[in-house]
């Protein structure tokens, strides 16, 4: 039997005043933010409701309303050591308008008075000034500059009140996008200057001293549309539902306040942490960015060459290995977390966290899909760690060592032990540059190249690594013993 449409007919919505505006409809927005907002109407008395716009001229708002903004979210994961696998109906987003064929329903958000939170994920594209966007265009083609149309009209509509200000706080996978934001809209209002005319200072004054633009950090990975397992799904739920997302359990999403208001204030503002998820407001979003760098992104980039050349593919099974997941346990737990200046409950909470999330029953992450750029990655996620281990501890880290010659030796190509092809993948500049290395057959000139690569391999830092005390010595010997004994021996020389 033909499973029943999901809409509004055939399934219960909750009705909530429209309090936030969120550009974007896409998986991570509608798994993440409105998932939490939907907790947040649960448990507290936030009561609010998500106006959804496409940023973009194409996009899902057509499906969504088909819907009437209806859909489930899958989170699966492991919890306190636990398998969790959950369907919810999530039933916050009042609406989805398409501000290219809708903008004056779209402008028309601006004129609404309890509209309190602009919500984003644009992506990393989307917080960009193009000074080719004009003040008349419906909309403006840049996120931003639909921003500042919308808060000019919303400036002209309530006169400049200092109550009808908005909280912006978008999502977009950039450090600092909050900054990055901000600086674009004060670059449109200075753009548009004549436009605003007599408005210009008002406007302009009003924007900075009662709108809050926050940065912040998002963390919850989204696979998206559960194509192998949507007919079970929708028998499941009962619905044909061709909007379901499928997500991890763990959440994080750290709100760093707007130099213009308390921590306090906002929190009182989005009370998420009374709905006792995962929403820290915080002074600053930076060790919160450092943490998940250095102790999610860091192991990652390691664990997944030691683990190929250990015969592993999958990051669930690397964690189970007896001598694998002791590696990554002593990267992530007596090396990398020393280096970071948050609590070390707080750190340890977090490693323990990660831990549950490679471990995911239900996802096969393959440790080849993480070796992509390894050297780009190694630079910004554990070089720095290293360099503050041997500051603190007085030696090198010998765990993130080994994982460097690891990439190093990945990236010598050829077949793994059990005749698998190793195929690494990078700037060409740095593929020919290990080429010729390996080639010359010498190990010493392998760790000495790779380390002295400043303008292929080490940009960011522009450091010539040979430099670091005991660092050659320690590269060359991991190569020559991951050559001699393989990599499963060499790790457990190390543990």
């Amino acid at each position: 039997m033909a499973l029943p449409a999901l809409n509004s007919r055939t399934a219960p919505k909750s009705v909530a005043p429209e309090r936030i505006i969120q550009f974007g409809e896409g998986n991570f927005l509608r798994a993440f933010v409105d998932w939490i907002i939907w907790n947040m109407n649960k448990r507290t008395n936030f009561n609010g409701s998500v106006v959804v716009c496409q940023p973009i001229e194409k996009g899902m708002v057509d499906w969504l309303n088909g819907q009437d903004c209806l859909y489930h979210v899958n989170l699966q994961g492991r919890q306190e050591g636990k398998a969790v696998n959950t369907l919810d109906r999530i039933d916050v987003i009042s609406r989805a308008l398409n501000p290219y064929s809708q903008n004056a329903a779209f402008m028309a958000l601006a004129e609404q008075p309890e509209i309190r939170f602009v919500i984003s994920n644009t992506t990393e594209a989307g917080i960009t000034f193009d000074d080719s966007c004009k003040f008349t265009d419906a909309p403006a083609s840049s996120y931003p500059g639909k921003l500042v149309q919308l808060l000019y009209r919303r400036y002209k509509t309530f006169n400049g009140n200092p109550k009808k200000g908005l909280i912006i706080m978008p999502c977009e996978l950039i450090f600092l996008n909050g900054h990055h934001l901000k600086d674009c809209i004060y670059k449109y209002i200075e753009l548009w200057k004549e436009d605003l005319g007599k408005d210009y200072e008002g406007f302009k004054n009003w924007f900075t001293k009662y709108n809050y633009v926050c940065a912040t950090l998002v963390d919850r990975i989204v696979p998206g549309f559960p194509r192998k397992d949507i007919a079970n799904i929708q028998k499941a739920v009962g619905y044909a539902d061709n909007l379901v997302v499928q997500a991890e359990i763990f959440h994080l999403w750290v709100i760093e306040r707007p130099e213009n208001m308390s921590c306090a204030a906002l929190r009182k503002e989005f009370p998420a942490d009374k709905a006792g998820l995962h929403v820290l407001i915080a002074e600053s979003e930076k060790p919160y960015h450092e943490r998940k760098v250095t102790l999610l992104n860091g192991p990652h980039t390691v664990l997944s060459p030691v683990a190929f050349l250990s015969g592993i593919n999958i990051v669930r099974d690397a964690c189970n290995d007896k001598v694998i997941g002791k590696y990554i346990h002593k990267v992530q737990f007596e090396e990398l977390m020393e280096t970071l200046n948050l609590p070390m409950a707080e750190l340890k909470q977090f490693g323990a966290d990660v831990l549950e999330r490679f471990n995911n029953p239900y996802v096969d992450h393959q440790v080849t899909s993480i070796m992509l750029n390894s050297f780009p990655k190694f630079e910004t996620r554990d070089l720095p760690g290293l360099k503050v281990y041997l500051e603190r501890k007085g030696e090198l880290p010998k765990g993130l060592v080994l994982g460097l010659a690891a990439i190093i030796t990945y990236y010598k190509g050829g077949k793994r032990a059990d005749g698998v092809d190793i195929v690494p993948n990078d700037a060409q500049e740095i593929m020919d540059l290990l080429k010729k290395l390996w080639a010359t057959g010498d190990t010493q000139k392998v760790a000495e190249g790779v380390l002295a690569a400043t303008d292929v391999i080490w940009k960011e830092s522009k450091q010539n690594l040979n430099e670091i005390p005991g660092l050659t010595a320690m590269v060359k010997g991991f190569l020559d013993s991951i050559a001699e004994k393989g990599m499963v021996e060499t790790v457990k020389s190390i543990l």
